[in-house]
């Protein structure tokens, strides 16, 4: 999988190796929400598979493949083979003639399914071939679990379902081409679209044809399907082919802006625009509600709703605009527990479990997104969320401030969910960030209460400060969690960068910190020095610690996300050599990757004509990683809005890490917003809303 070519476009996707072949090994194949779709799809001409060239990411939903065919003896090709795959299930095939004399010759596509969850295979539980049996204009596939149906344009000379063959055979003149467009999609899908206008989502264009007049015509059928003029049956049978695929989910670019990012270094702007296409990729509607979205988690191990991240990466997301948090929240918000009981009020990723009375613990990801709430309803105000969407929410976030209450109890601090009792160091920041952003919210719609939560949050500073601050002769440092005894474990880990992040409060002002200000700088140096910062981003665990692996998931690994979040929060307490530090190791990372940031790298030091390690079980693209590069180039600009005051402060790094850099594209309060940093330090607005005031 660490070398898998990986395009999204959910719940579409697919995954395939370098060489172009789709060989049903591993995970590779098409897919549609979780089930392959396809596991086969194998290119022969004249006998032989290409010799592969080049694989590249074109898009987040696309790839792009070169092979070629040489002549017997020969070092110079006869034929160059150019594949797109496309994520919503298209593939085109465009065979070009480099020969002097014309070509006869077989083309063959052998194609097969097992129809599988990808649950099941990623668990390492394979399902026996399906047998496939022919359509109009290709091979369909029918079991228990499910249906394909995989059409060709032009169709086949011949469709064998014993071997699941389609075969053409074409003749070529010099400098002649040849295309095959495949679709491949559910049969009931195709029946329902069968006869519809198509819609064309904006971020999955179908690949520009080749001109048809260079086209090749099949042999021994020239008079029904020649493909020498664009007219006639030919015309007719391209509509109809193209009325059974479906709609690629027209409309999905809607939460976002087309920010970009303008630099000297020309890598922010690659990551950025790479990093934008993923998350358009990773975007799905709630199945209720069409037009409301949120984010998947990541492709290809977690493709469905995680509460936490959904909302921490729509927190990030708010300078592309609010219709991405708006969503989030309404579909959250749908589903938040019903039940009367210790978890009335947590924030569940279903109806069904929102409405089930037997559920008694909550998961991580719940947790977190019930206490990330309040404070992402807060902040996408102060970015021109309106009120009459903030309103109907503000009772969501009540309840979620009601829940982390009862969390507490007569303790002082929310416990991990899970069978031991403990106090992680970051849930504790979470809460705290929650109480403060929640006191404004509730303030700003009138609601009671603010005053009590902000005296919560005063008290939780004074009590975590004396509890978790662990004292040594190098000036301490945070603990990770507390034991059910109150013992602190200390363990230097990337969570701890979390309690840098207070939350955006009025005036451009962060909130109260959860840590006084001599424990911030001592973590900013834990968190800048080199146990914690690979080079490529902010280890997971210290190379110091026990138990450090390069490759641990949370003992070791690099996360691109919590680098984000580490960056963000060293700008904020002044610490910008370090932050730039974390900012260059993650440019250095989306290059190895195609200018996508994976979930996670291998932990490993950067050395000198190093790479980064790619991490087996790391998801390419992660919602969180993806949002993470938007986050640290806003941490540079130092963008801080207070729509409902009128007021934007810009606050920017003044050691200018990337030099002179601007961010366009991005949204304030539904319009237009950029804004500059020079390679002096000096911040400037260059286009936003009429009456917003700049604040320095």
């Amino acid at each position: 999988m660490h070398d898998a070519l990986i395009g999204v476009a959910l719940p579409r996707l697919f995954i395939g190796a370098r060489h172009g072949q789709i060989t049903g090994s591993g995970l590779e194949g098409f897919y549609s929400g979780g089930k392959r779709l396809l596991s086969q799809c194998r290119l022969r001409v004249a006998g032989q598979e290409p010799t592969p060239l080049q694989a590249r990411m074109v898009r987040a939903d696309r790839a792009a493949f070169v092979g070629l065919l040489s002549a017997s003896g020969s070092p110079d090709p006869v034929l160059i083979v150019e594949r797109v795959r496309v994520a919503a299930g298209r593939e085109r095939i465009v065979l070009r003639s480099a020969a002097q004399r014309a070509l006869r010759m077989p083309v063959e596509v052998s194609l097969g399914t097992d129809l599988a969850d990808i649950d099941a295979l990623v668990n390492g539980f394979g399902s026996a071939s399906v047998p496939a049996g022919v359509c109009s204009a290709g091979l369909r596939w029918t079991s228990a679990d499910g249906d394909c149906v995989v059409t060709a344009d032009p169709p086949p000379d011949d469709a064998l379902a014993q071997s699941g063959l389609l075969r053409w055979n074409i003749q070529l003149p010099p400098a002649g081409t040849f295309v095959v467009d495949l679709t491949v999609q559910p049969f009931k899908e195709s029946q329902a679209w069968a006869g519809r206008t198509r819609a064309v989502h904006a971020a999955s264009e179908p690949p520009r044809l080749p001109d048809r007049r260079t086209r090749a015509r099949p042999s021994g059928r020239a008079g029904a399907k020649t493909m020498v003029e664009p007219t006639g049956p030919v015309m007719r049978r391209r509509k109809a082919v193209e009325a059974v695929r479906p709609p690629v989910r027209p409309g999905l670019r809607g939460p976002f802006s087309a920010a970009e990012a303008i630099c000297g270094d020309p890598r922010p702007s690659r990551m950025l625009r790479t990093c934008l296409q993923d998350l358009r990729g990773l975007l799905v509607p709630d199945p209720e509600h069409a037009g409301e979205l949120y984010l998947a988690a990541g492709v290809p191990w977690r493709c469905g709703l995680s509460p936490g991240e959904a909302v921490a990466a729509a927190r990030m997301c708010l300078p592309l605009g609010t219709g991405l948090a708006f969503g989030t929240m309404r579909t959250l918000a749908r589903a938040q527990h019903q039940e009367p009981g210790r978890q009335f009020g947590l924030l569940v990723g279903s109806r069904g479990q929102a409405t089930s009375s037997r559920r008694s613990n909550a998961s991580a990801s719940e947790v977190e997104a019930t206490l990330l709430f309040p404070a992402l309803l807060a902040e996408a105000r102060l970015w021109g969320l309106a009120d009459h969407e903030a309103a109907p929410l503000v009772p969501t976030a009540q309840r979620c401030l009601d829940w982390l209450r009862r969390a507490v109890g007569d303790g002082s601090y929310v416990p991990a969910p899970g069978p031991r009792v403990l106090f992680r160091a970051a849930t504790q920041a979470h809460a705290h960030r929650a109480a403060l952003l929640g006191a404004d919210l509730l303030d700003a719609y009138g609601w009671p209460g603010a005053e009590a939560w902000r005296q919560w949050a005063r008290e939780l500073r004074r009590s975590f400060r004396r509890d978790f601050w662990v004292a040594d002769r190098d000036g301490g440092r945070p603990a990770a969690y507390l034991a059910d005894d109150g013992r602190p474990h200390v363990a230097l880990n990337s969570r701890s960068a979390h309690l840098l992040d207070p939350g955006l409060s009025a005036a451009g002002e962060f909130a109260p910190a959860l840590l006084d200000g001599g424990q911030s700088g001592r973590l900013a140096d834990l968190l800048g020095g080199p146990a914690m910062n690979s080079g490529w981003g902010l280890r997971s665990l210290g190379t110091t610690e026990r138990g450090f692996s390069p490759l641990g998931r949370r003992n070791g690994a690099v996360h691109l996300h919590d680098t984000a979040v580490a960056a963000a929060g060293l700008v904020a307490v002044g610490r910008e050599a370090d932050a730039a530090s974390l900012v260059r190791g993650s440019l250095c990372v989306s290059q190895f990757f195609g200018h996508r940031l994976p979930e996670m790298v291998g932990g490993l030091q950067r050395v000198q004509r190093s790479a980064p390690l790619p991490h087996p079980a790391a998801c390419r693209p992660a919602a969180t990683a993806a949002a993470g590069a938007l986050h640290m180039l806003i941490a540079l600009v130092g963008v801080r809005p207070d729509v409902p005051a009128g007021t934007v402060t810009l606050r920017p790094a003044r050691s200018v890490p990337l030099g002179d850099l601007t961010l366009t594209g991005l949204a304030l309060a539904g319009s237009p917003f950029t804004a500059r940093v020079d390679g002096h330090g000096l911040a400037m607005v260059e286009e936003v809303k009429p009456g917003m005031r700049l604040r320095t």
